[in-house]
């Protein structure tokens, strides 16, 4: 609210008497009282660079601007390219929010000092493990790494613990990746700092030697293990249940979370951080808190299938419980270094 001064005219009987004393000193009727008002102030604008695709969170981000009235302006793009983008404007971004796919991208560019620092009431609404120990950035929905595989021709126990097993011949060209995708990435990340980079060397060369199918993101590799055009695909878990919504229990696909516990069983957020230079800092912390609040919250566990980190939030029934899933013990600070696996993925020529 912002205080304004206004001039009222002052009726009735007072102007009136008023009226009378004007016209006998030949002086014009009206008199007038300064009275401060509150008027409402405008709810501003808000620049948010996304690598979440807008079919995930663009509903989200919707109904925030709706209970807001903030003016929302998105750039959609992968998460590996806002973060490129972010770091060439550099403090000449509009950027107020970095929204980002895995924490990797928001690891890489809060190492480049573009990040500020949030509210620890911000933080401490999720647990240790899904922010930053320098609060500067915070997790907004969990997502698990997964493999998908082909429910009519496979079970669970045909699959093997890890997928390090992938490379094996019984599965030369039966098995898809997505090599551009932010959460591979990451997930290849996690295999360097927990394999080391001589392992995950041999690991991607032996996935290219055994002829892995290249896809460009994780839907279409969903839609191709239950066409049988390869057994599985290694994906984020909850593109599988889209499909299932959409087409029922039918659909011949299920998700298997890797028994070795391995960074195939990877569990890391997606989530966001505010930009130093951001010309609406209010507009963006109120933009974090909506997606930690309640509604923010159980939109990722219902319409998107992801976990949700706040408590109190039910995880969707559908999903396997985290305490589940063997993960591995690793830091999400531990994935920052996107920029070291894209190199080796290119020395390798996986990526272009």
């Amino acid at each position: 609210m912002t205080g304004v001064i206004r001039r009222q005219y002052l009726g009735g009987a007072a102007a009136a008497v008023g009226g009378l004393l004007a016209v006998a000193c030949g002086e014009p009727e009206v008199r007038y009282v300064e009275k401060q008002v509150e008027v409402p102030s405008a709810p501003g604008a808000l620049v948010v660079y996304s690598g979440r695709s807008e079919s995930l969170v663009g509903p989200i981000i919707g109904q925030f601007q709706e209970a807001t009235g903030i003016d929302v302006a998105v750039k959609y793009g992968s998460t590996s390219q806002i973060a490129a983008t972010l770091l060439e404007e550099g403090r000449n971004s509009p950027a107020d929010v970095f929204f980002a796919q895995d924490p990797g991208g928001l690891g890489a560019v809060a190492n480049e000092g573009i990040l500020s620092a949030l509210p620890a009431e911000i933080t401490d609404l999720v647990p240790a493990w899904a922010r930053s120990p320098e609060g500067k950035w915070v997790g907004l929905s969990g997502r698990a790494r997964t493999v998908v595989y082909n429910a009519k021709t496979l079970s669970e126990a045909d699959l093997p613990d890890s997928v390090a097993g992938f490379t094996d011949a019984q599965w030369k060209g039966k098995v898809g990746w997505a090599p551009t995708n932010g959460s591979f990435q990451a997930m290849v990340t996690a295999m360097r700092v927990l394999w080391g980079e001589t392992q995950t060397g041999e690991w991607l060369q032996g996935m290219h030697a055994n002829d892995v199918k290249v896809y460009p993101k994780n839907t279409p590799q969903v839609a191709a293990a239950a066409a049988g055009e390869i057994d599985v695909g290694l994906v984020n878990h909850y593109y599988l249940h889209r499909f299932l919504q959409e087409e029922g229990d039918s659909f011949p696909a299920r998700n298997y979370h890797p028994r070795a516990g391995g960074p195939d069983s990877l569990v890391m957020v997606a989530g966001a951080g505010i930009a130093g230079t951001a010309k609406n800092r209010e507009n963006a912390e109120k933009f974090l808190r909506f997606m930690l609040s309640t509604v923010g919250q159980q939109y990722f566990a219902g319409q998107t299938f992801e976990y949700p980190l706040v408590e109190g939030v039910k995880t969707n029934r559908l999903l396997t419980p985290l305490e589940e899933i063997k993960r591995p013990n690793i830091d999400m600070v531990a994935l920052a270094d996107l920029r070291g696996t894209q190199e080796l993925l290119r020395g390798l020529g996986i990526l272009q």
